[in-house]
């Protein structure tokens, strides 16, 4: 199932096969659409679109073009738009500097006053941003400490742009443009942003994708737009189909949730998830929260772990599949005599497995489990996060001793398998002086992960 979460079904160019193009849309497994107002009257079309047919939804706003008349009194009616069951959004609004059809003081105090609207109102934003950058990253940092979350519509922003949003909980959205041979910039954003932050969106009648440039363009592309995400990300189109339809639903409250999943397929690879305990409460996992990886459920209490019998009734062939790795939103080491019991299977029956750890297994077990790695775990990926203890402890939230105990941890289990040590991408961790500390002092290889 795919979302097309940008959308003007309301353009003229729609109106003598408008029915055609949801139905079209709907074949190509595109089960919903957003239809994003650009001023009060085309904000009334998008609801009538939404009452009119199921799949689509609105959204409210005016766009930065038509802020030239603006009047406070807009936000009543938008206010009024904006209750309507089937309207998901403010959008869509922002700032445009490249035309000149409305003075930027003026956009920029509609921007504001429609931001504010939806805080109000507890919705999410649509953000246009055509040669405003700068100050659309201002309007960013001051909304930062509220509840306010935007989805950054056709990203015209950088890598860094892009991280320091997705740090603040926003969402990064693709056009057609992706598929461009002159968008080297635009594909070097996607490959830097997690499909966990990504929204799929047309933007139609706008930007249609190769190969159907000069066209109108149409929500059934949007499998087009998925393909370029997956080829960039490695994945396979249904992971991205199932993770962007997620974040949609995170974010506007469209579709629903998945049942919890004991294993789970990414890509060529086949996850295990075997806890979601862990002795750890890092910054950057959503363990307690909803617990949602690439559109998975892996929520699971103690009382719902299984033991080994389901997990390996489910993996079925291991050699079917690149590796099966050890990962869920716990620490896979709490339960280290059901991880060696499967992985057992696996290589029996010719599968490659990899274990995700926070490294603290010799703490959790209280012993040194390192030998017991050698013939069942392939390779070992550790989260390193900082070269600092007390940045560690921070961000992982325990003590600072657990960074030693984690290094430790890689020195020892080198020796009888391949280990990764991984930093989580966030602004405020050295990516260079990590890469460094884990090539000479502890002799392994280094990743850098993508925050969601």
């Amino acid at each position: 199932m795919f979302i097309d979460t940008h959308t003007h079904l309301f353009f003229k160019n729609f109106d003598e096969d408008r029915y055609e193009v949801i139905k079209n849309a709907l074949a190509a497994g595109v089960k919903y659409m957003i239809v994003p107002g650009t001023d009060i009257e085309t904000s009334r079309q998008a609801i009538e679109l939404a009452d009119k047919y199921e799949s689509v939804y609105a959204a409210v706003g005016v766009h930065p073009h038509d802020t030239k008349d603006w009047d406070d009194n807009l936000i009543d009616e938008l206010r009024k738009l904006a209750k309507h069951k089937k309207v998901v959004a403010i959008g869509e609004i922002g700032l445009d500097y490249f035309y000149d059809f409305s003075p930027k003081d003026i956009q920029q105090k509609a921007f504001d006053k429609q931001i504010q609207l939806a805080l109000e109102l507890n919705l999410p934003i649509v953000i246009h941003n055509r040669d405003s950058n700068d100050d659309i990253m201002e309007f960013a940092r001051k909304y930062k400490d509220t509840p306010l979350k935007a989805q950054y519509h056709c990203f015209a922003g950088t890598v860094e742009n892009a991280r320091e949003l997705v740090e603040m909980g926003h969402f990064i959205s693709f056009t057609g443009n992706i598929t461009f041979k002159k968008a080297d910039s635009i594909r070097e954003v996607l490959s830097k942003v997690s499909v966990e932050n990504i929204l799929l969106e047309t933007d139609s009648p706008f930007l249609t994708p190769v190969p159907f440039r000069g066209k109108r363009n149409e929500p059934k592309h949007i499998p087009i737009i998925a393909q370029i995400v997956a080829e960039t990300h490695h994945l396979r189109v249904e992971d991205v189909a199932r993770t962007t339809s997620w974040n949609a639903y995170k974010l506007f409250g469209i579709g629903k949730k998945m049942n919890l999943s004991h294993t789970y397929q990414i890509g060529e690879s086949l996850y295990v998830n075997v806890t979601n305990r862990c002795n750890a409460d890092c910054v950057f996992c959503d363990r307690k929260g909803e617990a949602v990886i690439n559109g998975y459920s892996l929520k699971m209490s103690r009382a719902e772990e299984p033991e080994a019998e389901t997990y390996i009734s489910e993996i079925g062939d291991p050699a079917k599949y690149k590796e099966i790795v050890f990962c869920g939103y716990g620490e896979p080491t709490i339960r280290w005599e059901v991880v060696k019991e499967i992985a057992k299977y696996v290589k029996e029956n010719g599968g490659k497995t990899r274990m995700n750890s926070n490294g603290h297994g010799n703490f959790i077990n209280k012993r040194d489990i390192t030998p017991e790695l050698n013939g069942l775990i392939d390779s070992v990926s550790i989260s390193l996060n900082s070269t600092s203890a007390e940045q560690y402890a921070k961000l992982m939230r325990v003590d600072e001793t657990l960074h030693a105990e984690m290094i430790d941890f890689a020195k020892r289990a080198k020796r009888f398998t391949k280990i990764v040590m991984s930093i989580v991408g966030l602004s405020s961790v050295d990516t260079e002086n990590a890469k460094q500390f884990v090539t000479n002092e502890i002799g392994v290889d280094f990743r850098e992960r993508e925050y969601f």
